[in-house]
């Protein structure tokens, strides 16, 4: 499947990588205002294809994207000094706006996938500016806190986080919720794997995992000033799933009709991934304080988007 890029900064070249070294694409075209850097990029990333799937890898224009079965959206703008979210959000909307019809007028039958921050809210924007299927604009999502999770639950027990099964749900960002109450591995849940396995979870433990899935991109960007591996290892998955038909299981973000009340709001939930992106929408069990801040997630991503979309 051919895949388009838009945006060839850190996280759509990493995105990139990613997908030749996983072979999740047979061709990628990367697009960027910066047409030298789409072009390095490209060329840099093609210089790895010898390690590893035959991908064709290279730059171009909008027109170039012809044929393209997905477009990952990963441009956007910097926030700026002293600048508001809303502020932010209103600059990005306004590039989404320029440049989702150039992408659909060379691939009108594209899956749009957004990567581009706040995640969430640019999937509805992108929703509303493409006038697509909402199955067919899909965002990131919590794939990656999902990862996180995983991850850091399986360190904490000693085992592969590819054996723990766990989920986060709602906004990709702070009010994201940890489903503690569906965490599972080896079938069992959580806890009783734990104890099991001699290494009981504590609140402590909990609470460190917490910490570590919330902040993770505070501390990442604190560090080396943007994170890119992960979400470029969670794109490159999304993009397999579309590409194989695989409707696979993945926490995205799409438009959703309504969530717990909250009406056409844009956060992740667990879905089937496939051919035409989301197949299917599942709202798992959930506690009842897990249900209520998933709620409360909902409505601050609506009162967010509801502010970006009036500028529109």
């Amino acid at each position: 499947m051919k895949v388009g890029i838009i945006g060839g900064g850190f996280v759509g070249s990493t995105a990139a990588f990613a997908m030749v070294m996983a072979g999740s694409a047979s061709e990628i075209v990367l697009v960027d205002a910066n047409e030298k850097l789409a072009m390095a990029q490209a060329h840099d990333i093609a210089h790895a294809i010898p390690f590893a799937h035959p991908v064709v890898v290279r730059h171009g224009g909008y027109g170039e994207l012809d044929g393209a079965g997905v477009v990952v959206l990963s441009a956007g703008v910097a926030q700026r000094p002293g600048e508001t979210r809303l502020q932010l959000l209103e600059r990005n909307a306004r590039v989404f706006a320029d440049i989702i019809p150039k992408a659909l007028a060379a691939a009108p039958d594209a899956v749009l996938l957004v990567a581009s921050n706040p995640v969430d809210v640019m999937t509805q924007v992108a929703t509303r500016i493409s006038g697509l299927p909402r199955c067919r604009v899909v965002g990131s999502g919590t794939v990656l806190d999902t990862a996180r999770f995983r991850a850091l639950i399986g360190q904490r027990l000693n085992v592969t986080p590819k054996s723990v099964h766990a989920q986060v749900v709602g906004e990709h960002g702070d009010s994201e919720v940890l489903l503690w109450s569906g965490a599972r591995a080896a079938g069992m849940a959580i806890d009783a794997f734990a104890a099991h396995t001699g290494r009981p979870l504590t609140d402590e433990d909990r609470a460190a995992i917490d910490r570590g899935v919330r902040r993770a991109a505070y501390t990442i960007i604190e560090g080396k000033g943007h994170t890119a591996f992960g979400i470029a290892g969670g794109l490159a998955r999304m993009v397999s799933a579309i590409a194989a038909d695989e409707r696979a299981v993945l926490t995205c973000s799409i438009l959703n009709d309504d969530v717990l009340g909250v009406p056409e709001v844009a956060l992740s939930l667990p879905r089937v991934v496939g051919a035409g992106g989301v197949l299917e929408t599942v709202l798992p069990d959930l506690a009842d304080a897990e249900a209520a801040a998933l709620r409360r997630s909902a409505e601050i991503l609506k009162e967010a988007a509801t502010s970006v979309e009036a500028t529109l």
